[in-house]
C-alpha cells in the first residue's frame, strides 16, 4: 500500500510541467496587460476605419480579417507606419496590393511599434478591447457626457471668438463711413446751422472723430495685402473638424504636396472619392454636400476651392522648406484647423510675424541632412559654444530669402 501511494515518475513530470506553466504565467502576467488590445487601439482604429473593415469585405482598401495570420508582424508594422516606403523598396506583395487597389496611397501613421501591435490585436479580435479595460471604459463612459458637453462648450466659445474677431475686422469700413458722416454734420453745424451753441462740443466730437479715423487708417494701412480673419464660402461645405479631428485624417493625405512642393495643394476630386465612394451621407449635411463631390466626379470638372491663406506676389514661401525640412506643424501658421468647421485665416501672416518666428524658432539640426552644410554651426554646437541655432542664424532674415 505504501509503495502504491508513492508518486510515479509520470506524475512527477506532470506536476513539474504544471508548476512550470503556472510559474511562467505568474512571470508573464504583468506584461500580458500591456500587450492586450487597449482602448487606445480602438481610438487608433478610427484612422483605419475610413478605408478598411474588420471583416472580409473590401472598402477603399482590403478587409483586414485574418491579416495577422496571412502576414508577418514585422512586415505589417513597417507597412502600417509607411506603406509608400515599403512599396518603393520593391516589396512584391506591397506593390501587387498597391496595383490591385487602384494605386491609392495609404497615408503614413506616426504609431510606435507597441501601438501597432496593440492595433493588430484589436483587429485580430474583431474590434474587441481586452476585458481588463472594461471597468475603466465603463467609468470613462459615465463621465463622458459631461466631458463632451464641456468640450462642445469650449469649441463653441472658440468659434464665437473667431467670428467676433472676423466681424469686428469687417466692420472697420462701416465705422469709418459713419465717423465721416458725423464729422461732416458737426462741421456743418459749427459753421452754418449753429444749433449747438457750445463750441467745445464741436471740438470734442471733431477730435474723437479724427482719432477714430486715424486709428482705422493705420489698421487698414498695416493690413494692406493681408487677409486676417478671411473666411470665404466654399463650393462644398467641408468641415476640417469632422475630417481632421473626429476621423483623424492626416493633413498630408489631402494636401499631398506640402512636403515636397512650394504649394500644399488642393485635394483632387479623385482623392475625395477614395472615401466618399463608400461614405455617401454626412451626419450634419446629409447627402447634399457629398452629392456635389459625385457630380464633379461624373462631370469631370474639378471642384473650385477658394484659397484662404494668400501672400503678396513679391513674397516667396515654400511649404516643403517649412514642413519637410523645418519639421513645422501645420497649426503654427494655420491655427487649430482641426477645430474649425469653416477654415479662417487666424494669423495676419505679416513680415513682422514671419521674422519673429525666424528669430525664435530653433532649427532641428539633429539627423537632418539638409543642414549638414553648416559645418561651423555644427562644430559650435558640439563644442558647447552655442546651445541652439535659430532660423535667423542660417540667414532666415535675409531679404533675398523671401523677396526675390
Amino acid at each position: 500500500m505504501i509503495i502504491k501511494s508513492l508518486p510515479t515518475l509520470k506524475n512527477i513530470k506532470r506536476t513539474v510541467k504544471t508548476g512550470s506553466l503556472l510559474l511562467s504565467l505568474l512571470v508573464l502576467l504583468p506584461f500580458m496587460k500591456s500587450q492586450a488590445q487597449t482602448p487606445e487601439a480602438a481610438e487608433n482604429w478610427k484612422v483605419c476605419a475610413a478605408c478598411h473593415s474588420l471583416g472580409s469585405n473590401r472598402l477603399i482598401g482590403p478587409g483586414l480579417e485574418g491579416v495577422t495570420e496571412r502576414l508577418d508582424q514585422e512586415w505589417l508594422i513597417r507597412f502600417i507606419r509607411n506603406s509608400q516606403e515599403v512599396i518603393a523598396s520593391g516589396d512584391e506583395y506591397a506593390v501587387a496590393l498597391f496595383e490591385e487597389y487602384n494605386k491609392i496611397p495609404m497615408p503614413p501613421n506616426d504609431f510606435s511599434d507597441e501601438a501597432i501591435i496593440d492595433l493588430l490585436k484589436y483587429i485580430e479580435t474583431g474590434g474587441q478591447v481586452a476585458p481588463e479595460y472594461a471597468v475603466a471604459e465603463a467609468e470613462v463612459a459615465e463621465k463622458s457626457p459631461e466631458l463632451l458637453r464641456l468640450e462642445a462648450k469650449l469649441d463653441a466659445r472658440d468659434q464665437q471668438l473667431s467670428e467676433l474677431k472676423r466681424d469686428a475686422n469687417r466692420k472697420f469700413g462701416t465705422t469709418f463711413l459713419v465717423t465721416i458722416i458725423i464729422l461732416l454734420v458737426v462741421l456743418a453745424d459749427l459753421f452754418l446751422t449753429k444749433v449747438i451753441k457750445a463750441r467745445f462740443v464741436h471740438i470734442t466730437i471733431l477730435l474723437v472723430g479724427v482719432a477714430i479715423i486715424a486709428e482705422i487708417t493705420y489698421k487698414e494701412a498695416t493690413a494692406l495685402g493681408r487677409q486676417q480673419y478671411y473666411q470665404p464660402d466654399q463650393p462644398i461645405w467641408f468641415s476640417h473638424k469632422i475630417h481632421a479631428e473626429q476621423n483623424k485624417i492626416d493633413c498630408m493625405y489631402c494636401h499631398t504636396t506640402a512636403e515636397e512642393s512650394m504649394h500644399a495643394g488642393f485635394p483632387s476630386v479623385g482623392l475625395c472619392m477614395n472615401c466618399h465612394n463608400v461614405v455617401r451621407e454626412g451626419k450634419i449635411t446629409g447627402r447634399t454636400e457629398i452629392d456635389k463631390i459625385h457630380a464633379a466626379w461624373e462631370s469631370g470638372q474639378p471642384i473650385e476651392w477658394i484659397k484662404i491663406h494668400n501672400l503678396p506676389d513679391h513674397v516667396y514661401f515654400n511649404h516643403a522648406q517649412h514642413v519637410a525640412v523645418g519639421k513645422m506643424d501645420c497649426a503654427q501658421c494655420h491655427g487649430p484647423v482641426e477645430k474649425m468647421d469653416e477654415v479662417m485665416q487666424v494669423e495676419n501672416l505679416s513680415m513682422g510675424w514671419c521674422i519673429d518666428c525666424h528669430r525664435t524658432t530653433e532649427v532641428q539640426f539633429t539627423n537632418n541632412l539638409f543642414y549638414e552644410q553648416y559645418k561651423k554651426l555644427h562644430e559650435e554646437l558640439h563644442a558647447g559654444k552655442r546651445s541652439r541655432v535659430t532660423v535667423d542664424d542660417i540667414g532666415g532674415n535675409e531679404c533675398q530669402k523671401c523677396h526675390y
